[in-house]
């Protein structure tokens, strides 16, 4: 279902008058959407993703119990966070916790874990790996949490530096079952400007669920990704990609921009 969220008088700020389709799962949806709103946009919101618990829950309840074990335990997401952590009176003083970046570190810090250590180069797992304390990990044991299906970047290059790595599949993730319609009435009716993408899964996922008038309403818009690998995602999928920098913080700034770039009068 498509959530139009509007102030309830006229909006006003950088971007008013504009709709923004807000792509990100339905629980992380709401800092961004409460930016956009501040600034005058009207952000209409449909989860390509849905985040369930993991379909075998027993491999998490192990490495909850298991956790004095390891040296390290990292986060890929915030919501490998909100899922993954388990009471912070169960989290042990000699286990650092790691996150991919700020918003990750934030979800720690929700459930209770703070002073998570996050990149000091880019908010994701290259990020991470030039970490100096991720560097020099031989025979360290280390947990990684995530979504099932995740990808093996992070745990492979951190084997090969001589540390035992352990996935924990904390969640999953799984296309909405609900329709499309309001979104394909939103894109008809003109009422959308701009999408944001916070997953390349995501993105697959939207041109999976609409017919192929809306996909191609869809492609005629400006679409601001959050990371290299989602904008080259979606350039092979025939859409104009914006690459802006990493978070929530990030896509507004994207959206700023080129909303300034639209209001300049031509040379």
């Amino acid at each position: 279902m498509v959530h139009p969220l509007a102030p309830p008088s006229a909006p006003r700020g950088p971007l008013a008058g504009i709709g923004i389709l807000v792509t990100r799962p339905a629980r992380q949806a709401a800092g961004l959407v409460s930016q956009l709103a501040a600034l005058g946009a009207t952000p209409i919101v449909f989860p390509a993703i849905v985040i369930l618990p993991p379909s075998d829950p027993a491999p998490l309840a192990k490495a909850h119990a298991d956790l004095d074990r390891y040296d390290a335990a990292i986060f890929v997401s915030s919501n490998a966070a909100e899922y993954g952590v388990p009471s912070p009176s169960r989290w042990p003083a000699s286990v650092t916790a790691y996150a991919t970046g700020p918003g990750t570190a934030a979800a720690l810090m929700a459930a209770g874990l703070a002073d998570a250590r996050i990149p000091q180069t880019t908010f994701d797992s290259e990020g991470l790996l030039a970490l100096p304390a991720l560097t020099a990990v031989s025979g360290k044991r280390i947990a990684i949490f995530r979504g099932e299906g995740g990808r093996d970047r992070l745990g492979e290059a951190l084997r090969a530096r001589g540390a035992t790595v352990d996935y924990v599949d904390c969640y999953r993730r799984a296309r909405p079952s609900s329709g499309a319609g309001g979104l394909v009435e939103a894109l008809r009716a003109n009422r959308i400007q701009a999408v944001t993408l916070t997953s390349a899964e995501g993105l697959d996922n939207l041109c999976a669920i609409v017919d192929d008038e809306a996909r191609a309403l869809l492609m005629r818009l400006p679409a601001f990704a959050q990371h290299p690998r989602i904008a080259e995602h979606a350039r092979s999928l025939g859409f104009t990609a914006i690459e802006t920098a990493s978070g929530d913080a990030g896509l507004v700034a994207g959206l700023l921009e080129w909303s300034s770039s639209r209001s300049r009068p031509g040379p």
